[in-house]
């Protein structure tokens, strides 16, 4: 039995310590390249929606 609880502690203080690891990548790498990603995403989309008024625009202007 006591071989047993010692390998239960070893598993969670090994748990503990990858689950950290994991949180602070997540944090110095996953976090900011969505971020980064993000913006770029609104910017295209914030791009293409001012072309499409333009072209709204346009398109009312050659009916009158």
């Amino acid at each position: 039995m006591n071989d047993f609880n010692r390998k239960v502690e070893e598993a969670a203080e090994r748990l503990e310590r990858e689950s950290q690891e994991f949180i602070r990548y997540l944090n110095d790498e996953v976090v900011p390249a969505v971020r980064q990603h993000s913006t770029k995403a609104l910017r295209i989309a914030a791009e293409k929606l001012s072309a499409f008024a333009d072209y709204m625009e346009q398109q009312q202007s050659g009916r009158k």
